[in-house]
Parts: C-alpha cells; sequence; structure tokens
C-alpha cells in the first residue's frame, strides 16, 4: 500500500500563478513558465522560470514545517553558504489565500540532480564540502528553536519506533535474520554510546541523498529544511552511512576534523541504521528511498 500521506487539497498550475500574481509580483510574470516538479510527503514544488521555485503545503502537518523554514532559514542560509553549499531560503513568504489555506514559499531554485539518482561511488567528492556546511549548520541554537519529536532527541527516545520496524521488516522477509541482528547491535551500540551534552544545535533533521543537490561530481546545495530543529547533531551525521560508501565516509569523518567525539559517530551510526529501517519500512509508493534504505542497512552495518 502506498506510505506517502494523501494531499489533502489539490494543487494545480492556476492555483500557483494565481498565488504568484498576488503576492510574488516582484519576481513573477505571466510569460515565466510554471511546472509540477515534484511532491514529497509534506510539499509540492513547481518550478517558476529558471530561478525560482514555490513550496506549497500538500498537507495540513505541514503548515508549520514551511512556518519554520520560513523562520530560521535565512540566518541558516547566511551561515552555511559561504562554504559554497546553497541553501533554498524563502525569498517570497506566502500567506495563506482564497483558495489556500496554508502558508506557502518562493525559494531559490537551485540547478542540479539529486544526490539519491547519483551512484554512491560517485559521491565521495562531498565529503569535504558536506562537512564543512555542516560545521556551519551546527552551531548552537536560541531557546526558541523549532521543537521536533523524533529528530535530534536521544536515540532511547526512537527505540519503540525502531523495534517496530524492525519486527515489521522480519515479519514480511524484507529484512534477513543476519541483518536484522546487525542493525539492533549498531542501535544498542549508539544507546550505550555517551549522550550529547552540549547545548541543542542547528540540524538539518532530513539529511539524506534525496535532499542533496550536485552538479556532476560537485555538491551544490542542501535542501527541505522541513524537518529543522535542533539537538544532538549525531542525526545529521548518520549521512555518513546514508549519503557515502566507505572511502566517501573516510574521508567525510576525517573533514570534520574532530569536531565530534567517538560517543558522536556511534550515535551517528545508530541513527542510520534507524532511518534505514524507516526508509525499508515506508517506501511502498518510493523505489529510490527502499533502495536507499537497503544499500544504507549495508553500509551500516
Amino acid at each position: 500500500m502506498p506510505d506517502k500521506p494523501r494531499a489533502e487539497v489539490t494543487i494545480d498550475e492556476g492555483l500557483v500563478r494565481m498565488l504568484l500574481a498576488e503576492q510574488a509580483g516582484g519576481i513573477y510574470s505571466a510569460a515565466l513558465p510554471v511546472a509540477h516538479e515534484a511532491d514529497g510527503w509534506d510539499c509540492s514544488v513547481w518550478r517558476i522560470g529558471d530561478a525560482w521555485a514555490a513550496r506549497l503545503p500538500r498537507r495540513s502537518a505541514a503548515a508549520t514545517l514551511v512556518i519554520n523554514e520560513q523562520q530560521v532559514l535565512p540566518a541558516i542560509a547566511a551561515r552555511v553558504e559561504p562554504t559554497g553549499i546553497r541553501v533554498p531560503a524563502p525569498v517570497i513568504c506566502g500567506a495563506p489565500a482564497a483558495g489556500f489555506r496554508w502558508p506557502w514559499s518562493v525559494v531559490a531554485w537551485i540547478e542540479g540532480s539529486r544526490g539519491i539518482d547519483i551512484p554512491r561511488a560517485e559521491r565521495s567528492a562531498w565529503a569535504e564540502p558536506l562537512a564543512a556546511a555542516l560545521g556551519a549548520l551546527h552551531a548552537a541554537a536560541p531557546d526558541d528553536y523549532p521543537p521536533n519529536p523524533f529528530r535530534g532527541v536521544p536515540l532511547a527516545a526512537r527505540s519503540d519506533a525502531v523495534a517496530q520496524r524492525l519486527a515489521h521488516l522480519k515479519a514480511d522477509a524484507t529484512l534477513s535474520e543476519e541483518d536484522s541482528d546487525a542493525a539492533v547491535s549498531v542501535w544498542a551500540k549508539g544507546l550505550a554510546a555517551a549522550p550529547w551534552t552540549g547545548p541543542p544545535v542547528w540540524i538539518h533533521g532530513d539529511l539524506h541523498p534525496a535532499n542533496l543537490v550536485a552538479q556532476g561530481p560537485r555538491l551544490a546545495g542542501i535542501i527541505d529544511f522541513g524537518d529543522v530543529t535542533a539537538g544532538d547533531p549525531a542525526y545529521d551525521l548518520a549521512v555518513a552511512w546514508l549519503a557515502f560508501d566507505g572511502e566517501g565516509r573516510r574521508r567525510f569523518i576525517a573533514a570534520t576534523a574532530g569536531r565530534y567525539d567517538d560517543a558522536t559517530w556511534l550515535r551517528a551510526r545508530a541513527w542510520s541504521a534507524a532511518v534505514a529501517l524507516m526508509l525499508l519500512a515506508h517506501s511502498d509508493d518510493e523505489p529510490a528511498y527502499a533502495a536507499l534504505g537497503g544499500e544504507a542497512l549495508a553500509e551500516t552495518v
């Protein structure tokens, strides 16, 4: 059965053009092409000419995520973009209007290919720029950062979910007994590691190859900050296993230059196992994500 949540509103070109005409006159004209680009779990993305994209929530739960992006991405982009990696900070914060009841955004379009569509063995050149970008991102956050009960939290808070996914994947024979035992071992080592004791730092909250944009061998951008929050940076560092092979992972970890201790890397590897299981359990209608889950689990265990 499909796992992507059902859209709660119909978003078509006419609606997008109406919103743009009413609220984005500084960048929009009727002569610009407007085309549907993608639908994620939370937002529908529409390309506007060559330079812009509109992000519109496709369900009520996503409206808060768009507001979070509008509030925090300008400051995050100001820190990250000097490293050479672009961030889609909103240039227009759209308001609810007749025919569309939620906030929405216009962001800069980042040209390139989705990282998930680039073979893992070809991603190693991203290691150093991604490490630099995360070094800029992982700054201490203010007390009013957007809360997220699933990302950046202590590992123990997600143990029940991990156990449920393991049971489900074993029951339908998606996961072998050997891989299940290996995932349990990785998770247990993460649980046993010393917890994060520093201040909550900004984290992307959904950092995997589908949210990286590359131009050939060059990492160009990090997108989809809907789950942005603050907490343990180990959640983001799981990208070492989610995105890279052994060589890329070695380069990525080396490029972080000792910013994170061994316990943080143990927690990061555990988070990678958890995300891989999530992708395997909830990607019936997204073959690329299911494949990512399988690859990431193989790298992790």
